[in-house]
């Protein structure tokens, strides 16, 4: 009879010890598959959370333009960057918010004459701390973006637009500090500042309603002379890779008098531990599939001893030894392959609430005043995947192979006469 015709024959006469290892199997493989399908969530949450929270590295240093900042932000390692240009600039047609406070008798003029609002320019209002942790919030429009490079366009306070009855669409004229030029903004957004003036008279420029963002090109054009960057923030995706752009900074801008500091807080409070649950999920997968290999080794060896009798006629009926280890394999692999159907199944169903389990809580700890307001990741995403249940079935055939064929060295052994007297 053909070997695996035998082995079918006998899966059916042996049903109960046929279930006891389908189960085993069911466990094994639902195990592996859980290992995989956390495997790639973590992998998955990982690259989502290195792109939203990533690592912040800011750069400092006395003739820095928008040019050099662009070119460091052309670097691979960077996801996203700002520069950020500080000007004053005066009001033409719009007036400007005053402190409530008695102002000193003296230094008031000088004060008006380099212009009432803090002008802002910038390349991506949402990399500011104050837009990307949320206290500052738009209440109107939207905030600079890259694409408005060119554009003469602006963000102002809700408390500016309140006094001037400004919405979104109107126009501004804002006049350089040295009073030549005057440009028109166009309002495309409006914020909110939760700053409260203060108590004490300040200058106007110094008023947290009084300041504007803009692009970068616009407020070079309202700087009286030369504007360079105050600093420039480029998000990178990881900490190590903070050591190229450190490289690609100092070649570019020398090192004298380079300010280069990196912000990995975020990143370690929410995305390592991501990291660590991912390294476990591989560790278990290696130990379910060894221990897995150990277990299944040990119910086939006590089925061969089991089974000397048959194993003695078949061998006396000329039978070859290769094709009794192959019926086994045949046993084994037939129980295993509707497990990983069954596994998958398993975790189409329960995937997802495994992963919320082991990945969804990473912010359930207290939170400090420091970390109230870092950048949320995305809530994880377990799906099952051809390739997952393809590596399943791989292992789980391959677990097969080991377990019947190491035991099976035994049956190579063996010798028909033999068996036969012992069993009598």
């Amino acid at each position: 009879m053909n070997f695996v015709k035998r082995a079918g024959t006998s899966l059916g006469a042996r049903k109960s010890k046929t279930a006891a290892l389908l189960a085993i199997f069911l466990v094994i493989c639902t195990l592996l598959l859980g290992g995989f399908l956390l495997q790639a969530a973590a992998a998955r949450q990982e690259a989502d959370a290195q792109r939203t929270i990533g690592v912040d590295v800011t750069v400092r240093k006395d003739g820095l333009t928008p040019a050099l900042a662009d070119r460091i932000g052309a670097s691979g390692t960077v996801h996203r960057y700002n520069a950020q240009i500080r000007v004053r600039a005066g009001a033409q047609e719009f007036t400007p918010l005053t402190s409530k406070a008695p102002e000193p008798g003296t230094g008031a003029a000088g004060e008006k004459a380099t212009g009432e609002l803090a002008v802002n320019g910038v390349r991506d209002s949402g990399m500011l701390l104050p837009f990307s942790y949320g206290s500052t919030k738009l209440t109107a429009g939207r905030g600079i973006t890259p694409e408005d490079a060119g554009r003469d366009v602006g963000v102002i306070e809700q408390r500016l637009a309140d006094r001037n009855r400004l919405k979104v669409g109107d126009t501004l004229r804002v006049r350089s500090a040295d009073g030549k030029q005057t440009t028109p903004v166009t309002v495309v957004g409006i914020y909110q500042d939760p700053a409260q003036d203060p108590t004490v008279w300040v200058a106007p420029h110094e008023l947290p309603g009084n300041a504007l963002y803009v692009p970068v090109g616009t407020a070079q054009r309202l700087a009286a002379g030369t504007a360079p960057v105050s600093e420039a923030v480029f998000k990178i995706g990881s900490p190590d890779q903070a050591e190229q752009l450190h490289a690609d900074t100092e070649k570019l801008l020398g090192r004298s008098g380079l300010d280069f500091r990196v912000n990995d807080k975020a990143y370690k409070d929410q995305v390592l531990p991501i990291r660590r649950v991912g390294a476990f999920a591989g560790l278990l997968v290696w130990v379910i599939a060894l221990a897995g290999a150990l277990i299944l080794g040990l119910i086939v060896m006590l089925q061969i001893r089991e089974r000397r009798s048959e194993l003695g006629v078949l061998l006396s009926m000329g039978e070859k030894k290769w094709k009794l280890i192959g019926q086994h394999a045949v046993e084994v692999a037939a129980v295993a392959l509707p497990a990983v159907a069954l596994a998958a199944l398993a975790g189409a169903l329960g995937g997802q609430s495994a992963g919320d389990a082991f990945l969804g809580g990473q912010d359930d700890r207290p939170v400090s005043a420091a970390r109230a307001q870092d950048p949320e990741i995305a809530p994880p995403t377990v799906r099952v995947e051809a390739a997952d249940v393809g590596k399943v079935a791989g292992i789980a055939l391959g677990i097969s192979l080991v377990s019947t064929v190491i035991p099976g060295i035994g049956i190579l052994r063996l010798h028909p006469r033999s068996i036969l007297s012992d069993t009598e």
